[in-house]
């Protein structure tokens, strides 16, 4: 009867699970974020920091999968900090202002009959209950950070520190309230920043060409001596609603202009636009050309809107016309237009904007007939149809085009530029500092840097004024007249009586409540209303950090928002300082951006669409198809856990945008499977005795290959290259640790002495884990076994110095460089090896590679290949995973079955034959070496022959 020698062997021996188990799933959430942020604070240098400042999310909704992306990427780089020895600072924040709060807030009715107190109430409680859901939400991810320590913009602490800001800014003179075009929201009843619209290319307008009669004398002007009739100039646009607020008509001085004669009237075009106004006046004929612009400079006009009583409007030059597109002609609105501002405030003629907060015409839209206009459609809802139906036969023709129009990003309906007094902040005299101060930031993306740059360039002043309810208020004070003061002084004053008494009380208390007056103010004066644009807020959250963070990271759109805000208000403050020069510096020392996500077929995600994925269903496993677990039951969801959307994260290239769905989750799924294999399989074979056993060449090799991908993990992570990281760990895995260095182990691991570099790989494997999957690292680590527990020195992988030898360098007993070279000849060899194994199975001579023997001839005996594998003479079976390996012998003549394949490399190359083993095989280990049937081979006779009798024993 034959033994049963399995009591003999070391087979892996590990409780560690296949799949996670719940039961334990928030103690190791706890163990490897609360608890690791609590000992590397306490336990890390003070004078090696590491702040990562965060953006702060809005609290205004629950946590979709963009914001997965954003937290588990910033823990991932705090992980890593932590490793390599920086103590780090990372203090959750949260946005709270603004119109989305408000607008929830307000509800359905839209905030009828609420004041602002009310308004307030209701926004700080929707706010408080967000971040409460949020942060739970964050912490299932595995998130580590000071938790209990967070910020938010509606902290009266941080709202105090942002009005400091924006008092050093007043103190510089960078602050300043002007009555002039911004975009306005007429669907949310505010102004806007530039960072605040988005862009659509297909909205639709009406446009239309509009003639204006000429009412003063041009008989200066050459060639139009034979008109017949008045003179009418010809304009063009494409937002007719702004026609009541006309104030001039701009031409340009170097274009030439022409004179179309229409039945019994002359149209003013520029030459170069005739024919596209001859398409809506048929029967025209050139009557004059060649006129030069500036012979109608000076020119009046008469605006129909205005009244026939109506003072008549210049015809005036502006550099922004051409004659590209329109009649050459402009219509000029100062109160709906930047360009039209501009060019009229030179001259003296004031914005002009007869429309109200919500889009509709007021009284002053047309003085003749108010009702007419006031009772119309608002502006962006049939109002321009309205006022053409007004300007009646002065419309030469309509028609509708597609072309680029700002929106409310927030809203997605249409703005509107209108005039209203808006308090702004002075961009245009900081932006070359703050472009300076780029230039030592570093950028992930590098292309983020141009992105940033241009959004400076491309502003000169920042309208910073809201008028909403719900935010920080501007400390304004205006006088009976409606003129505003705002002082240093004023604002210290406010600050002050604010401290005692909370922001709420500037909108709660009685409105000539004297306590807000400073006493070197006399007569009446009443609080301002208007709120700070919460980019203001955000932007002002560098005051929770003493220094330049090392990091800020946020998805790509905050380069015209948070990252340029933060930008801005950091010079501002040194600026009005007197911190400029050399000291020049950024609130953030490297600014990393992040895409954002796409389903597996690379659109866009939107509820309309119904391709959203909730982080949890990633975590739930429940977005791939349900597996067969043990017992009777219906297949169930994988649920891999946080580790699963972090490794989705980790995986993906976050520089462009990120793709998710099933066909995307499934290869992290099957990566996450085979950590957890590995795992297992290196927890159930750590032997304490392995510390002492000698390293063979075998063993030296894998911790060359191991500390190989460690360096290049280290530098990929250094890099924020974490899905190159990822590819580095699958890769050994794959290559180096499955498929050779385990295989090749195996018999000497479970036959022999137990020996190997189980231990080193094991805790090298965690190190370079524990920034990606920690909650599988902690788990793991848990299930070591108890001689590791009970060893003091064995620190958790988490919290070790990444670079901390794994074993100490007097173990090595062949040079560095050897390794490296004797690697390239084996692995030559091996793959050859392996080659003709194949063929041996497919020709069915053999199943196991331990029913083969190899030989193999080096071509001319090459002297270095010949020396390498005398070197490794004693180790080649294990490393080919073979049961004999002969080098440099006789094929022997007419074998009963052989399998050659040849090898190459440089100047040397040679073959390898597969041959039937020549003895038998072992009972115990399986290898072909025994020397009789059923009977041990030598290495495992004298195994057996030391283990103790009960051991040894068994059927």
């Amino acid at each position: 009867m034959s033994k049963s020698w399995k009591s003999t062997l070391k087979l892996p021996v590990s409780s560690f699970p296949a799949r996670p188990n719940p039961k334990f799933q928030q103690q190791y959430l706890r163990q490897c974020a609360d608890d690791l942020y609590a000992w590397q604070s306490a336990n890390r240098p003070a004078d090696n920091p590491f702040v990562l400042h965060d953006g702060p999310p809005y609290a205004n909704g629950p946590l979709h999968i963009g914001h997965a992306i954003n937290k588990i990427l910033k823990d991932i780089i705090v992980r890593n900090q932590i490793q390599r020895g920086h103590r780090v600072t990372y203090r959750p924040g949260w946005d709270c202002h603004g119109l989305p709060i408000e607008m929830k807030a307000l509800g359905s009715g839209n905030g009828k009959g609420m004041s602002p107190v009310k308004i307030r109430d209701q926004a700080k409680r929707l706010a408080s209950k967000t971040i409460t859901e949020q942060l739970k939400g964050f912490r299932a991810f595995g998130v580590m950070a000071d938790w209990d320590n967070k910020w938010t913009t509606m902290d009266g602490g941080y709202e105090a520190r942002q009005l400091r800001v924006f008092q050093r800014l007043v103190r510089h003179g960078l602050i300043y309230r002007k009555h002039k075009p911004v975009y306005w929201s007429t669907s949310t009843r505010t102004a806007l920043a530039e960072a605040e619209l988005e862009y659509k290319d297909d909205h639709e307008s009406t446009a239309a060409y509009i003639k204006y009669p000429i009412v003063s004398d041009w008989s200066s002007v050459p060639g139009l001596e034979r008109l017949d009739g008045p003179l009418y100039a010809a304009i063009w646009t494409t937002t007719p609603w702004t026609l009541p607020a006309n104030k001039a008509i701009a031409i340009h001085d170097d274009m030439i202009y022409s004179v179309l004669q229409a039945e019994g009237y002359g149209i003013l075009v520029a030459s170069s636009r005739v024919e596209a106004v001859r398409k809506f006046v048929p029967a025209a004929s050139v009557l004059a050309e060649d006129i030069p612009g500036s012979s109608l400079s000076g020119l009046k006009y008469r605006n129909k809107l205005q009244g026939p009583s109506s003072a008549p409007q210049p015809i005036i030059h502006a550099d922004f016309v051409t004659g590209d597109s329109g009649t050459g002609l402009v219509h000029v609105a100062p109160g709906h237009g930047q360009d039209d501002y501009e060019a009229c405030s030179k001259l003296g003629i004031d914005a002009f904007a007869p429309i109200n907060d919500e889009g509709h015409f007021t009284g002053e839209a047309f003085p003749e007939d108010p009702e007419r206009l006031t009772s119309a459609p608002s502006i962006l809802a049939g109002g321009s149809q309205t006022v053409l139906e007004i300007m009646g036969a002065d419309v030469l023709g309509t028609h509708t085009i597609q072309h680029k129009y700002p929106y409310d990003w927030r809203t997605k309906q249409p703005v509107v530029i209108r005039a209203t007094a808006q308090w702004f902040a002075d961009v245009g005299s900081i932006k070359d500092d703050a472009l300076e101060a780029l230039k030592n930031v570093h950028f992930v993306p590098e292309s983020g840097r141009n992105r940033l740059e241009n959004f400076i360039k491309g502003r000169s002043e920042w309208c910073i004024s809201r008028q909403r309810s719900w935010g920080v208020p501007i400390p304004a004070l205006y006088d009976e007249s409606g003129n505003a003061v705002m002082t240093e002084e004023t604002i210290e004053h406010i600050i002050s009586v604010m401290h005692e008494r909370t922001t709420q009380a500037w909108f709660a208390d009685d409105p000539e409540d004297p306590a807000w007056i400073p006493d070197s103010l006399q007569g009446k004066y009443r609080r301002g209303t208007d709120t700070m644009d919460v980019w203001f807020d955000s932007g002002s959250s560098w005051t929770e950090t003493p220094e330049p963070a090392d990091v800020y990271l946020e998805g790509s759109d905050q380069h015209r928002g948070w990252f340029q805000s933060s930008m801005l208000t950091y010079v501002a403050a040194q600026k009005a300082d007197g911190k400029m020069g050399a000291a020049i510096k950024s609130p953030f020392k490297t600014l990393i951006t992040h895409g954002f996500s796409l389903d597996d077929q690379g659109k866009k995600m939107s509820k309309s669409l119904g391709n959203t994925i909730a982080p949890v269903q990633v975590m739930d496993g429940t977005l791939l198809p349900p597996v067969k677990g043990k017992g009777k039951g219906p297949p169930k969801a994988d649920a891999l856990g946080p580790d699963a959307l972090r490794l989705w994260v980790a995986m993906s290239d976050f520089t462009t945008d990120l793709q998710i769905g099933p066909s995307v989750l499934q290869p992290v799924h099957s990566s996450l499977i085979k950590y957890r294999t590995i795992l297992k399989m290196l927890v159930g074979s750590l032997h304490e005795s392995s510390r002492q056993a000698p390293l063979t060449k075998l063993d030296q090799i894998a911790l060359m290959q191991l500390l190989d991908t460690m360096e290049q993990v280290d530098e990929a992570y250094s890099k924020y290259e974490f899905h190159r990281g990822v590819q580095l760990i699958n890769r050994w895995i794959a290559n180096d640790l499955s498929s050779f260095y385990l295989e090749s182990l195996k018999d000497r691991l479970y036959c022999g002495d137990g020996g190997g570099v189980i231990e080193p790989i094991f805790v090298g494997l965690l190190r370079m884990l524990a920034p990606i999957t920690p909650i599988l690292v902690e788990e793991a680590w848990a299930h070591r076994p108890q001689w590791m527990v009970e060893d003091s020195s064995s620190e958790h992988p988490g919290r070790q110095p990444y670079a901390a030898p794994l074993v100490t360098a007097e173990r090595f007993t062949v040079a560095e460089a050897t390794l490296r070279e004797d690697w390239k000849i084996l692995s030559t060899i091996r793959d050859s090896v392996k080659l003709a194994l194949e063929f041996a199975r497919v020709e069915k001579h053999v199943g196991s590679s331990l029913q083969c023997s190899v030989v193999i001839n080096v071509w001319e005996n090459h002297l270095q290949v010949s020396d390498c594998l005398a070197r490794y003479r004693d180790e080649l079976e294990d490393i080919f995973v073979v049961s004999s390996v002969a080098v440099n012998w006789a094929v022997p003549d007419e074998p009963s079955w052989y399998v050659e394949e040849a090898f190459s490399q440089d100047d040397w190359a040679g073959t390898v034959t597969i041959l039937p083993p020549t003895d038998h095989k072992c009972a115990r280990c399986w290898k072909y070496t025994a020397e009789e049937e059923d009977g041990l081979c030598k290495r495992c006779d004298e195994v057996v022959a030391a283990l103790p009798e009960a051991a040894a024993g068994g059927v």
